[in-house]
């Protein structure tokens, strides 16, 4: 995966936004103002996501590329992404989940407002009224 597509793919999330609070070398994808994924901004491209422990300490034993953080280790993985080790899909599917579950510790407002935009995402049509329907005599 490449920088770009990586982005694109953390600020396809709701109400996604990208800062640098840690200065140029670093980009922070926050929701909420709460971190789900930090990525080297420049040279090799390195991630961190947000992991269920179980699930962090199984991508450990799977990949050489992926390893605790070492700030927040049972909870945060170490990705290098320019190894080429993590399939694109896998990389995407990990944001995703470290999306999920920062969303899923915020207050109740907002988790309900961006749960509501998830489920309108994947399911354009409950938005719609329903149709009519027609009486039967």
């Amino acid at each position: 995966m490449n920088r770009e597509r990586l982005y694109e793919t953390c600020l396809a999330q709701p109400e996604a936004v990208e800062e640098h609070p840690f200065g140029p070398d670093l980009t922070v994808f926050k929701v909420v103002q709460k971190v789900f994924v930090i990525a080297t901004a420049h040279g090799d491209l390195t991630v961190n996501v947000k992991c269920d422990p179980e699930v962090a300490e199984t991508l450990r034993g799977t990949y050489d590329s992926v390893r605790a953080m070492s700030v927040w280790p049972k909870h945060w993985n170490w990705v290098d992404v320019s190894a080429g080790e993590v399939a694109d899909t896998e990389l995407e599917q990990w944001i995703e989940d470290s999306y999920d579950l920062v969303v899923d510790k915020l207050p109740q407002v907002h988790k309900l407002r961006l749960q509501g935009e998830v489920r309108s995402l994947l399911h354009p049509m409950m938005d719609e009224p329903a149709p009519p329907r027609e009486s039967i005599r």
